[in-house]
């Protein structure tokens, strides 16, 4: 069956070979022209902090590089294959191919494993570069493009759920068990009726909960208060819970972003954006894979019908139709009106099947 889909080694070569120059070319001007327009609206910020010049501009163009070639790799490869194909059209080469006997989805079967190499290469790249560069680069914004203040670890009003009560901590300072809170309140509730608040000064995690110091309870259904030198809280509230206080779906790996979701999921705080954008990790890259179905619609029909500028155009809608739908779907995972999954998935599956229909209409 693999045979049956590559039935002429050097012709498969010949189209991966045509198709990966396309779209790297395709990239490089992409990359070139975003990344002059985006230096020329940065430079002023990035000058304007003191003592900055152009190593700090040449620092800037490498941390932002990175995050334009991994946006755009999947609209160079929509390009390149659209360029492709339609000039292979042009040059009768297409009617070659089919007179000696091979299908549009022999044709395209050398396009679709280069690109799922491309989309495994995108990935990869994803994971060891982009996201070291963008959390560097947000780092460096909060900054003002200045010094990156070492990260002390402090924190400030995070919240956490312990069964029915909820726990908010003014400071958080240290890492794992050193971890130090102050300004803490609690609020101990049984269904839906607030019971007591509970604020404290400070506390620390003792291995088997959170002990508190100089405690005044304030009972709601009394309606009295009264002081406590020193109580226990939270024996199931581990100290990662109040350090882990805010997560960067695009500054973190694909791992690291699974490990913090289940964190702050312990924690009972909502992350179904964050698993939207995690699904997102691997759906992204995996568009490039298709990009040769829905510009393929450029490369069948004759030439001479004068019709070749508008099936590329209808090949070009179709690509940015799909970017269109996934970032729409993503934005509503991120609002919850769609599941995760569905986010992440939804574009892909039904432009798979939207491509390979026009696919097969085109051919018959």
């Amino acid at each position: 069956m693999f045979l049956n889909f590559f039935p002429s080694r050097t012709l498969a070569i010949y189209l991966v070979r045509t198709f990966l120059w396309r779209c790297f070319a395709m990239l490089a001007m992409l990359v070139l022209v975003l990344q002059m327009l985006d230096l020329l609206s940065e430079a002023g910020a990035v000058l304007a902090y003191p003592g900055n010049g152009d190593a700090e501009l040449w620092r800037y163009v490498s941390l932002r590089a990175p995050q334009i070639i991994s946006r755009f790799l999947p609209f160079s490869v929509l390009l390149g294959t659209i360029i492709m194909l339609t000039t292979l059209n042009a040059n009768s080469e297409v009617v070659a191919m089919k007179s000696g006997g091979l299908s549009a989805h022999q044709i395209l079967a050398p396009l679709m494993l280069a690109s799922l190499g491309v989309a495994a290469i995108s990935f990869v790249f994803n994971e060891r570069v982009v996201v070291r560069a963008t959390a560097t680069l947000t780092a460096w914004e909060h900054a003002k493009f200045g010094p990156i203040p070492a990260d002390r670890g402090i924190k400030s009003n995070i919240w956490v759920r312990d069964g029915e009560d909820l726990m908010r901590a003014g400071t958080i300072t240290g890492r794992g068990r050193a971890v130090r809170l102050q300004d803490i309140d609690i609020y101990d509730r049984h269904g839906d009726k607030l019971i007591s608040v509970m604020n404290a000064k400070r506390g620390a995690y003792t291995g088997s909960g959170w002990r508190l110091e100089d405690v005044r309870v304030f009972d709601v259904v009394r309606g009295t208060s009264h002081d406590v030198a020193t109580m226990t809280v939270g024996k199931d509230i581990t100290p990662d819970q109040f350090t882990l206080s805010s997560v960067d779906a695009d500054g973190l790996s694909f791992l690291e972003l699974r490990e913090s979701i289940d964190t702050l999921r312990e924690a009972g705080r909502p992350v179904t954006s964050l698993e939207g954008s995690l699904w997102h990790k691997i759906t992204g890259p995996l568009s490039a894979l298709l990009m040769p179905l829905l510009g393929s619609v450029a490369a069948f029909g004759i030439a001479r019908s004068g019709k070749l500028f508008v099936r590329a155009v209808i090949g070009m809608a179709l690509g940015f139709a799909f970017f269109v739908a996934d970032n729409f779907a993503l934005s509503m995972g991120n609002l919850g009106v769609y599941p995760p999954m569905l986010a992440a998935w939804a574009p892909f599956l039904l432009f798979l099947f939207v491509g390979e229909a026009v696919l097969i209409t085109t051919e018959e």
